[in-house]
């Protein structure tokens, strides 16, 4: 059996970094609980929300996002019995694909480079799929494991992970 892994705000954290950015560039703390539903960009102040966008463009932007945790062991395990691969919507910004490949390289240099997929649109033929945008399962036909991220805390219609934990129990 296949499954396809997303990267951004399931094994990788973009979240933390633009956290940290803006309270570097602005000096103001930023909201870290994020109300349900709503994107990182909801909880910044109108005249500068363009900056998420300006970030993730930037060139090293993805290279050194935090991991996020138990992501590293459950992918491991879950390689015993499936055939894993990264699935990233990487094209969205370009200025990613060297910084992700490195990323992965680093933290899961167990994932050879022919089971990485950097893509548009997410129309991969596995049999599961972990992700925290819904938008990835609207033609897949496969399994469909939403990862909770605050942005999707207000969807009902698919089945949800909240961290590696349950993956691995749903999946082993």
């Amino acid at each position: 059996m296949k499954i396809a892994i997303d990267m951004d705000e399931v094994i990788a954290d973009p979240i933390t970094k633009f956290i940290e950015l803006y309270n570097r560039d602005y000096g103001v703390p930023l909201d870290l609980k994020l109300e349900p539903g709503n994107e990182i960009y909801h909880h910044v102040p109108a005249h500068i929300n363009h900056k998420w966008f300006d970030y993730i463009n930037e060139k090293g932007f993805f290279r050194n996002l935090p991991i996020i945790e138990g992501s590293v062991e459950a992918i491991k395990k879950l390689q015993e019995k499936y055939e894993v691969y990264i699935v990233s919507a990487a094209m969205e910004f370009p200025n990613s694909l060297e910084d992700k490949y490195h990323w992965l390289a680093q933290h899961l240099p167990f994932i050879g480079w022919k089971n990485i997929i950097f893509c548009g649109e997410k129309i991969v033929n596995t049999d599961i799929m972990i992700d925290d945008r819904a938008k990835n399962f609207i033609d897949f036909k496969g399994r469909k494991l939403l990862f909770t991220s605050p942005h999707n805390l207000l969807l009902t219609d698919y089945e949800r992970v909240n961290n590696w934990q349950e993956v691995l129990y749903k999946l082993l």
